[in-house]
């Protein structure tokens, strides 16, 4: 006999991570081309000396330095394991087994695999044809057993952002015991006309969190770091599901020299911004209905196509995300990388 386990294990899906494939350029992942910025990588190795000592369990130094970064109170702050880890500790935190989390679909995947671990019922709402999130049919989904809205803006995998107006609409028609999670992991390669700012968001509305990493524009993905913000006593439930030292001594040292980098940041996601534009601008010729993205990333509604196209990419050494019967989503990496998918693309057009 084999020990016992959940019984409904077998219905809570695994996360699927983007591929690696020897030799092909990995656009499936969302991750920076480029290493950590110099002045983070000089301080991931000066902190790796202390490596036999446990870290800060509080990441108190990186606290206190987002406050400061932030312009907000310390007390309105945790740090984790990368936002999907706090995410998880969000849903522990605010459900009882049978309540319901809400999100748009297609979305961030992991919503409702956590949601599932923690004994809450996954509630998705499909998003509008255009790939963006419709606001308006989940607050309409509300009911007595919802406990957590995640909304993640810009979206991914289709790449649109909530504009200011919609969430505000949005917002207003959310009962206040249900929490907001403003999911922001691609903030920093938002250039909105009408940007959302989740942490502002969060320090003004009593039933609303924050979500940021350091994994995706600052080029920290293998150090897991991310912090959420908002409402002090949510932040100290949050904090009581964290995994002791979870948050590595290098993550914290990487942290907060990320903070200080400022201008070389702008520099780096500015260039990606444009290279998302010529890469959009290229499918869209193509033919491909492409949403305009807010993210680092773009996505193809491909539908029953999406394999074949994933298929033929990996073919041309090219590694894409693909949502099997939706689309395909590309990471937009540096200009070399995003013409080898764009050469996959073209010839996948012409059928050869």
């Amino acid at each position: 006999m084999s020990p016992d386990v959940r019984s409904d294990l077998d219905a809570i899906p695994s996360y699927v991570p983007g591929a690696t494939v020897p030799g092909a350029v990995k656009l499936a992942s969302n991750e920076t081309t480029a290493g950590p910025l110099p002045s983070v990588a000089a301080a991931i190795v000066d902190a790796a000396a202390g490596v036999n000592r446990y870290p800060d369990i509080t990441a108190g130094a990186l606290v206190s330095r987002l406050a400061e970064f932030l312009g907000i109170p310390s007390r309105n702050i945790t740090a984790g394991c990368g936002s999907v880890a706090l995410c998880q500790q969000l849903v522990q935190a605010v459900c009882a087994p049978g309540d319901e989390v809400l999100h748009g679909w297609r979305s961030f995947e992991a919503y409702p695999i956590i949601a599932r671990i923690a004994h809450a019922v996954p509630v998705p709402v499909p998003n509008r044809a255009d790939g963006t999130l419709d606001l308006e049919a989940i607050a309409d989904a509300v009911t007595d057993r919802t406990r957590l809205i995640f909304v993640c803006t810009p979206n991914n995998p289709t790449g649109p952002a909530v504009s200011h107006a919609e969430l505000t609409a949005f917002l207003d028609r959310v009962p206040e015991r249900v929490t907001v999670a403003l999911d922001e992991a691609y903030y920093e390669y938002l250039r909105s006309d009408d940007p959302v700012d989740g942490v502002a968001e969060s320090m003004a509305r009593p039933n609303v969190v924050a979500l940021r990493t350091f994994s995706k524009a600052y080029g920290l993905a293998g150090l897991r770091v991310g912090y959420l913000t908002g409402p002090a006593d949510l932040i100290t439930s949050v904090g009581k599901m964290v995994v002791p030292f979870s948050v590595s001594s290098l993550a914290q040292a990487a942290g907060i020299a990320c903070l200080d980098a400022g201008d070389e940041l702008r520099a780096r996601t500015d260039a990606v911004v444009a290279e998302r534009t010529r890469v959009r601008d290229a499918l869209i010729d193509l033919g491909h209905a492409v949403p305009e993205s807010q993210a680092n990333f773009v996505w193809l509604p491909l539908g029953d196509a999406a394999a074949e196209f994933d298929s033929h990419c990996r073919g041309h050494l090219v590694v894409t995300r693909c949502f099997a019967g939706h689309g395909v989503r590309v990471t937009i990496g540096d200009p070399v990388e995003n013409d080898r998918l764009l050469d996959a693309a073209r010839a996948f057009v012409t059928g050869t």
